[in-house]
């Protein structure tokens, strides 16, 4: 009996550990549309070092998982709780990552003058955060109903892709002096669109640990 509550107190402080490197995630994305409205390049390089803090959070997270196996002799499903864990942080670092690109894309930027005002982007975004926050939440609460509905939002973040995708297509058939600032533009919105893919995989592995079964959901279309 002390094994067991030993063994779920310590996956209880792995579990916070990963939603403290979510919040960090759901930050650096914010941050980083912040950056890209404000033209803030000082924020995007801040952005670009603190990805560092992410990803050595992920080796600590894989480091404590590690230690839980080779000292408590979890059971079948304390072990897929686990590798779910392990897999949920990679997730999350490479969100982070995609978090990092938009920052890098703000220093390809610079100063140049806004194309158009920013819409549907800082929706994108903020609709990742939000599925985000609560994928983390279905992983605590077990909650594998909120996992898939949450996989089903990612159709929004396509449609929202699409219409950004169209207007700067449409921009640079227009005028061709703009390709190059639409075209960074639609890096930003496709960093945003795989973000939510992610997401969808974090989604796919709360079902997992709490059924036991791999629920192939569908995501990026590109």
């Amino acid at each position: 009996m002390e094994i067991r509550t030993a063994f779920h107190k310590r996956l209880r402080e792995i579990q916070d550990d990963v939603l403290a490197m979510g919040n960090m995630v759901e930050k650096a994305t914010s941050r980083a549309i912040e950056a890209l409205k404000e033209r803030d390049l000082a924020k995007a390089r801040q952005i670009i070092a603190d990805d560092l803090k992410v990803n050595k959070m992920r080796f600590d997270i894989e480091e404590k998982c590690v230690q839980l196996i080779a000292t408590q002799q979890p059971m079948a499903s304390d072990l897929r709780a686990i590798l779910g864990v392990l897999n949920i942080i990679t997730e999350i670092e490479r969100i982070g990552d995609h978090a990092e690109g938009i920052a890098k894309i703000v220093l390809m930027i610079g100063d140049e003058p806004p194309l158009k005002p920013l819409i549907d982007i800082p929706r994108m975004a903020a609709k990742v955060n939000d599925m985000l926050h609560r994928s983390l939440d279905a992983l605590i609460n077990r909650d594998a109903a909120a996992a898939r509905k949450i996989a089903s939002e990612d159709d929004e973040v396509d449609q929202l892709y699409d219409q950004v995708f169209r207007e700067l297509l449409s921009f640079m058939a227009e005028d061709p002096k703009t390709i190059t600032r639409a075209t960074r533009l639609t890096w930003v919105a496709h960093n945003l669109e795989r973000s939510a893919d992610r997401v969808t995989n974090i989604c796919e592995r709360v079902v997992y640990m709490v059924t036991g079964k791999m629920e192939e959901m569908d995501v990026s279309r590109y």
